[in-house]
C-alpha cells in the first residue's frame, strides 16, 4: 500500500489515459494545496503520461504513487487504486478535475459522525467559470429526499470525479465493474451499496472543480456507450420487464445508428458474464429507483 502522510485520512485515486499534460496540472495542484496521499493509476496510455508521473513523484516525497496498467480497465482502474489505499477515505479524481482543499477534511468528519455513510457527492464547477454543473441541482432537489438522521439528500447516482467514498464500503461491494468498464459507472455501484444498506448522499458544503478535457469531444459512440453501459446496468439488476422495455429501445437505436449498432453487439457478447453477475435489488432499493423515475 502506499505511504500515508502524517495525519492524512484521505487519498486522492485518479485512473486517467492518454492525457499528460492535463494529468500534470492536476498532480500538481493537488500537491500543493493538500496533504494527501495521491494514487495514479494510468490505464496503459500510450503517451508519455507515465513518465511524466514519475518524474513528478519523485518530488513529491512519497505523496505520489504510480501505478502502470498493462491494458485499459476502464473505470476498474479507480478499484485498483482503492485496493491501494491505506486512509479510510478515497477522493475520485480525473485527469481534469480536482478538490476544493477544505472540502477534505469537512468529508472526512462526516464520514465519521455518520458510520452508514459511503458516498458524498460534492457540488461540481466546470471551469473556467465556476458554473454548476447541471447535475448539482438534481442532486440537490433528490425526489428521494433528506432524512434529518444524514448529513444530505439520499442520492442513488453521482459523479464519480467528484465524489468521496468509505473505502470498506466501495470494496465490500466490489467497486466497479468490468462489465460496465466506463461511462456512466458509478450508477450500478450506487445501487449496490444502497442494496447492501449504505447511505449516499449530496453535501452542498463539498466541492470539486472539473475543466473538461479539450481532448474529449462527445461523439455518437460515446452517447451509445453510455446507451449501452445503463442497459448493462438495467439488465444486472432490474426486474425482467425493465430488462426487455431498455433493450427493445436499445435495439431501436442500434436499427438507426451504426455506433449504436456496435455498442449492441458489444452487450450481446457481454450477455453470459451479465447473467452470471446478475441479481435483483432489494425491494426497498428498487421502490427509491421508482421514485426517482416517477419524478
Amino acid at each position: 500500500m502506499t505511504s500515508e502522510p502524517r495525519g492524512a485520512r484521505t487519498s486522492f485515486v485518479i485512473a486517467s489515459r492518454n492525457r499528460s499534460a492535463e494529468l500534470a496540472t492536476v498532480l500538481r495542484l493537488l500537491l500543493d494545496t493538500t496533504n494527501s496521499p495521491i494514487i495514479l493509476v494510468d490505464n496503459a496510455s500510450d503517451d508519455d503520461s507515465v513518465d511524466m508521473a514519475r518524474r513528478v513523484a519523485d518530488g513529491s516525497a512519497g505523496r505520489l504513487t504510480v501505478i502502470e496498467l498493462e491494458e485499459n480497465l476502464g473505470a476498474v482502474g479507480r478499484n485498483v487504486g482503492v485496493a491501494e489505499a491505506s486512509t479510510p477515505y478515497v477522493a475520485f479524481c480525473d485527469d481534469d478535475s480536482w478538490w476544493d482543499p477544505d472540502s477534505i477534511g469537512f468529508a472526512e468528519s462526516l464520514f465519521d459522525a455518520y458510520p452508514t455513510l459511503a458516498v458524498l457527492a460534492a457540488r461540481t464547477l466546470v471551469m473556467p467559470g465556476r458554473r454548476e454543473d447541471p447535475i448539482v441541482a438534481d442532486l440537490a432537489s433528490s425526489p428521494l429526499g433528506h432524512d434529518p438522521a444524514l448529513p444530505g439528500p439520499s442520492i442513488l447516482g453521482f459523479l464519480a470525479c467528484s465524489s468521496i467514498v468509505r473505502a470498506s464500503a466501495f470494496e465490500a461491494v466490489g467497486g466497479f465493474s468490468p462489465i460496465i468498464h466506463f461511462r456512466g459507472e458509478e450508477t450500478l455501484l450506487a445501487w449496490d451499496l444502497a442494496a447492501h444498506g449504505w447511505d449516499l448522499c449530496f453535501c452542498e458544503r463539498l466541492t470539486a472543480f472539473h475543466q473538461p478535457s479539450t481532448e474529449r469531444a462527445t461523439t455518437s459512440a460515446q452517447d451509445a456507450r453510455t446507451m449501452r453501459n445503463a442497459v448493462l446496468t438495467t439488465w444486472l439488476r432490474r426486474p425482467l420487464r425493465y430488462c426487455l422495455r431498455s433493450g427493445a429501445t436499445f435495439v431501436r437505436a442500434a436499427a438507426g445508428d451504426r455506433d449504436h449498432a456496435v455498442a449492441l453487439g458489444e452487450a450481446l457478447r457481454a450477455l453470459p458474464a451479465v447473467l452470471a453477475a446478475r441479481h435483483r435489488l432489494p425491494a426497498d432499493t428498487e421502490r427509491c429507483l421508482r421514485v426517482l423515475e416517477s419524478a
